[in-house]
Order: C-alpha cells, then sequence, then structure tokens
C-alpha cells in the first residue's frame, strides 16, 4: 500500500510517500481502506515534534480519515466488511489502509459521502462540545468565534448560528470572512485592518456572552476584554503557535470565566447526548463542513503546509483513493 510518512521530525516538506505491506489487525482491530483523510493543525505539531505528545519516527501521519471496513481481527463485535466509517486516532490516518480499534470507529449515517465524513469529525466535534457544554451557548447569546475561517472556527460559526446564537467571526481574511458569513455570522472582523479591541467594542456595544478560541495568541486577550460581565471564555487550541498569557484583574473585575476545552473532561452522559445530537444534525443536512481544498495522497506536504501557514478555509482533504478526485471546495447548509 502507499503511505505518507515521516521519517524524521521537521516541517511538512520533511514528509514522503512510500510502499509498504497492508498492515493486518490483530485480534480487537479493525482494517480500513481510507478514502479521504483530514489534516488538522495537530499533525503539523506532530510532526515537528512539537505537540503536547511525541511519536517516535518513522510514523504515518495523519488524525482524521473515512472509508470502508476491509477486515476484521478475532473479536471484534459491532462492524462487519463493508461498513462505512470514519474513525480518529493520534496517527496513521494518510495511508491506503490503517488498522484501529472499533472504538475508535463511528458509523456514517446514511446519505453521507464518505468525504463529508472525513471533514466533519473532529472539527465539528471540537465545536459542538466546546459550545454546548463548556460555554453552554444558548439562543441569542452573543458569541465571538475567532479563527472564524479554519476548521473549528467555521464549524463553531456554523454550529452557534444553528443554536440561535448571534455570531462575531474573526479572521485575517475577506476570503475567510465570507466563507464565515455564508455560514451565518452576523458581523465579521479582519483582525488584521485595526485593533480587535475597537473592532470587537464598536460591533458588540453591550459585551459578548462568550468566545470560542482556537487561536490564542494576541487575539485572546482583546477577545476576553470583550466579554460581558460573567462572560465564558473557552480555549481550545493555539493554532497561532503562541499561547497568551492573561491578565487575572480582568477576570477577576468581570466575573469571567476561564474554561478548557479537552473531550475527557466531559461528563459522559453529556458526551453521549451532545454525540447523538451532533450526528442528527449531519444526517440530516442541518450541517457540513466546508471543505476548502483537496489534495491526492502524493502531495500530503504540501497539505500539511497549506493547514501550517494559516491558508485553510474550513477542511483540507486529502484524496486517498487516486480513481475519485476530491473537488477543491465544498459548501453546506446552515438550516
Amino acid at each position: 500500500m502507499r503511505a505518507a510518512v515521516c521519517p524524521a521530525y521537521g516541517p511538512p516538506e520533511v514528509v514522503q510517500l512510500r510502499e509498504s505491506a497492508a498492515p493486518r489487525p490483530a485480534a480487537g482491530q479493525v482494517r480500513v481502506r481510507v478514502a479521504a483523510a483530514a489534516v488538522n493543525f495537530p499533525d503539523v505539531l506532530l510532526i515537528a515534534d512539537k505537540y503536547q505528545v511525541s511519536v517516535a519516527p518513522p510514523f504515518v501521519p495523519g488524525s482524521e480519515f473515512a472509508g470502508i471496513v476491509e477486515e476484521l481481527g478475532d473479536d471484534v463485535t459491532g462492524f462487519a466488511i463493508g461498513d462505512r466509517v470514519t474513525g480518529t486516532g493520534l496517527f496513521g490516518a494518510f495511508a491506503e489502509e490503517v488498522v484501529v480499534t472499533p472504538a475508535a470507529l463511528t458509523r456514517i449515517p446514511p446519505g453521507v459521502d464518505l468525504r463529508t465524513a472525513a471533514a466533519f469529525g473532529v472539527a465539528h466535534r471540537t465545536a459542538y462540545h466546546a459550545l454546548r457544554s463548556v460555554a453552554r451557548v444558548g439562543a441569542r447569546d452573543r458569541v465571538i468565534v475567532l479563527g472564524a475561517g479554519g476548521g473549528v472556527g467555521l464549524a463553531a460559526v456554523q454550529l452557534a448560528t444553528h443554536m440561535g446564537a448571534e455570531v462575531t467571526a474573526v479572521a485575517s481574511s475577506a476570503e475567510k470572512l465570507a466563507a464565515a458569513g455564508r455560514y451565518g455570522a452576523r458581523h465579521l472582523i479582519d483582525h488584521t485592518d485595526r485593533p480587535l479591541r475597537d473592532a470587537l467594542r464598536d460591533g458588540l456595544p453591550d459585551g459578548a456572552d462568550a468566545v470560542i478560541d482556537p487561536v490564542g495568541g494576541d487575539l485572546a486577550e482583546p477577545a476576553m476584554r470583550s466579554l460581558a460581565r460573567r462572560g465564558r471564555f473557552v480555549t481550545v487550541g493555539y493554532a497561532s503557535g503562541v499561547i497568551p498569557r492573561i491578565p487575572l484583574n480582568v477576570v477577576l473585575i468581570k466575573g469571567i470565566r476561564l474554561l478548557g476545552f479537552q473531550f475527557q473532561d466531559l461528563d459522559p452522559a453529556e458526551y453521549r447526548r451532545n454525540e447523538g445530537e451532533l450526528a442528527a444534525l449531519l444526517a440530516g443536512g442541518h450541517v457540513r463542513p466546508h471543505i476548502g481544498a483537496g489534495y491526492p495522497l502524493e502531495q500530503v506536504a504540501a497539505a500539511l503546509r497549506h493547514v501550517a501557514d494559516g491558508r485553510a478555509i474550513g477542511k483540507v482533504l486529502v484524496d486517498v483513493c487516486g480513481d475519485r478526485p476530491i473537488s477543491a471546495a465544498g459548501s453546506g447548509a446552515t438550516g
């Protein structure tokens, strides 16, 4: 099989396409033929050995995929050969075949194509759990989304709008903001035009109820200062590459709640509820991921560079099945 391999830590360009034997599932494992895989910013960090955990090279990067179940190891129940599935893991997705445990897999709802499924999982699940169970966003809440053109940010715009919130999208280009506007953002702010605090003060004179921040860096503090009393600030990640330092006196004076998002911290009952709700939104066509770019498997390094440089709008996909090319642009519905 063909696989993209990280032979040593470094920039995206270290990744090479290689031929290797197809993996075989051990007991309790499932082999999946990968149709498409999504590129996420942690993939870039893992290759550079700058993520919160390390994987010793050589390894196959890629943390999100969709495909068809090809083989079951002994003692596997709940899946059958031919099932359409999506899966997540720390690495391994940028290959024609991947072996995972059943716990890493989810069946794709009928009517949802494999590429949509590959682009939906990580970003929309992160955004939905952060909005629903951490920020506790409700109808008519005023929500600021930083990095609103990226995968998690654009998913947060779409999902918060579906929840009935008034969304302010903050991004770095007109193209990214145009995408956020198409998915329901009411206020669009290019933070490269003028100081973010001034722009938020003009757009939200009474402050915001919540901030979703997958970016960090210099945007975090002005967004936090734009919260109304008892506002919620949810830190999701640091795509800027810079972990912000927050002045706690602002937290004290305004009674702001600073909240971190990690899947393992969610209440199990809420997690199950959220996953069911999100699956129903996808199956019903109410939300769809925006696929902003697609690359063939042999251009994985270029796909990773696209994400590393902050050029992604929505999700970037890797077409693992060369006979079925990925469209360079995608669309979705927010109804």
